[in-house]
């Protein structure tokens, strides 16, 4: 209808001989044309705005028309195939869910997000629960079952097989935030005494059902771990020879109760794709992957960055929460850092003397706190992001406070230095600060040099006492620590004030 809308005004202002070919060609020309321009940025933003791929499907959804349908979802990445259904209604994705042979359905159910999932289990039949469910990752299982209530979970372990509620028991039976929720049984363990054309042949048959193929793990007759073989190293190999030819019997692994925190910085040492997993006798009892460790990773990292930004962290994604859990989330906070910023007037009122008789102080009181606010949150901000990158520990709390210390010297005697040029500058020009106003020039820069170095070793050392008394660092938000410098801050400048401006405006 478009080409055709096209091809009528083109007709009107070239002439009948244009064709509607002749109307597309031109559009395509233009188009790459413009892909090779300037305009590439604009044009690509065009088909991204025009591609709906859900309304496609959507549209065959409700023509029934299921052969078509199956064609426009085979091959289709599981991840574009979540995308598409979302664009659907609750009825239709169940019936493009029962349309989707049972294992890619599976897979394009473990993108969808959580609310998502749950309300397309409750419109599906119990039969399909329970196909999808067997059908699942057992470590996406578990992702998934722990976050359902109590009793939920319980109704959908009936529905699995005796084999995979076994299995989902057994993951959902490791402490929350362990390794051992994150695992996988489904992995290729060989023994040391088989030939590379055992192992090959052993892949073939039954790694269709493992998560990962890049790693072989190498397990003793009791099913100790004891080597692992990247895949690439059996592949070159002559088939007659022996697993044991390849071992240096030297593996990294997990135990099934490590933290995620391990897991990360495993991950990130020895740059692996997948790591084993055993109990605390050695035994191999599963795999994790890197895909399920950076998820946790990213969800940890969000609920760090949500709470340095002064707000406990949100269980849900932000457009997806409810407006009152979001307010419960952000009030609590916010009503304590209000709290204490009263003491902020507190100490101003404690001053009340000093500022009726040189009123000229208040100018200052807004750069002072916010000079003292800004380097104590960004020196919070920096030694809470290298306590969780492992870059410091506890013991190296001393060595922070000596660099933050020359850190925040240099850095208050650089602002310290702008404030008296601008008063000094100021006053050449303008009356406003009065006949002492070197002094209070004096005063401005002595104070904002040991505002900041106050608030960076505040900031700095903050997250170590916390992380020290067992809380999070990240708690001690940037707010938070620029309140707590707002008060001391001012009592620093007044201070300050008293010495330097006695005998003249104090």
């Amino acid at each position: 209808d478009l080409i055709h809308q096209v091809w009528l005004d083109a007709v009107k202002a070239v002439g009948p001989h244009v064709h509607h070919h002749d109307v597309v060609r031109a559009a395509l020309t233009r188009m790459a044309e413009q892909l090779n321009g300037p305009e590439r940025d604009d044009v690509l933003r065009a088909i991204q705005a025009a591609a709906h791929p859900g309304d496609e499907l959507a549209a065959i959804v409700r023509t029934r028309d299921y052969a078509r349908l199956r064609d426009v979802i085979r091959n289709r990445p599981a991840e574009h195939v979540a995308t598409m259904l979302a664009d659907l209604g609750i009825e239709d994705q169940v019936l493009v869910f029962r349309l989707l042979p049972r294992k890619d359905a599976a897979a394009a159910f473990e993108y969808l997000q959580l609310d998502e999932q749950e309300r397309l289990l409750k419109a599906m039949a119990q039969e399909d629960v329970a196909a999808l469910l067997n059908e699942m990752a057992p470590d996406d299982r578990t992702m998934f079952l722990e976050e359902l209530p109590a009793p939920v979970t319980r109704q959908l372990l009936a529905l699995l097989t005796p084999e995979e509620r076994a299995i989902a028991s057994t993951l959902l039976g490791y402490p929350e935030g362990s390794i051992g929720r994150l695992m996988t049984p489904a992995y290729i363990a060989v023994e040391e005494h088989w030939s590379i054309q055992q192992v090959l042949e052993f892949i073939r048959e039954h790694g269709q059902d493992s998560e990962t193929l890049n790693v072989i793990y190498v397990v003793d007759d009791q099913g100790h771990l004891i080597d692992d073989i990247r895949i690439r190293e059996l592949l070159l190999q002559r088939p007659s020879k022996l697993v044991s030819d390849l071992m240096d019997r030297r593996f990294i692994a997990l135990k099934a109760t490590d933290d995620s925190t391990t897991a990360i910085n495993e991950f990130r040492s020895h740059d692996r794709t997948a790591l084993p997993v055993t109990d605390t006798a050695g035994i191999l009892i599963g795999i994790v992957t890197i895909d399920d460790v950076l998820d946790v990773a990213e969800a940890r990292t969000t609920e760090e960055i949500q709470r340095i930004g002064g707000s406990e962290a949100l269980d849900e994604p932000y457009m997806v929460i409810s407006f009152k859990k979001m307010i419960q989330k952000r009030a609590g906070w916010l009503t304590a850092l209000f709290v204490g910023e009263m003491l902020t007037a507190t100490a101003m009122s404690a001053f009340e003397a000093e500022i009726e008789r040189a009123v000229v102080l208040a100018l200052f009181v807004p750069l002072i706190i916010s000079s003292g606010g800004n380097s104590g949150s960004q020196a919070s901000t920096l030694v809470i992001r290298a306590l969780a990158l492992g870059e410091v520990s506890l013991r190296d709390w001393w060595r922070v406070a000596r660099r933050e210390i020359g850190a925040g010297l240099a850095l208050g005697a650089i602002l310290g230095s702008i404030g008296f040029l601008r008063i000094t500058i100021w006053s050449a020009f303008s009356p406003i600060y009065g006949e002492h106003w070197m002094l209070v020039a004096t005063t401005v820069g002595l104070a904002l040099v040991g505002i900041v170095l106050w608030g960076t070793l505040i900031g700095s050392l903050l997250p170590f006492l916390l992380r020290r008394l067992g809380f999070d660092p990240a708690t001690s938000s940037a707010p938070f620590v620029a309140t707590l410098v707002d008060v001391t801050g001012l009592i620093i400048y007044f201070s300050v004030a008293l010495v330097v401006l006695r005998g003249t405006l104090l």
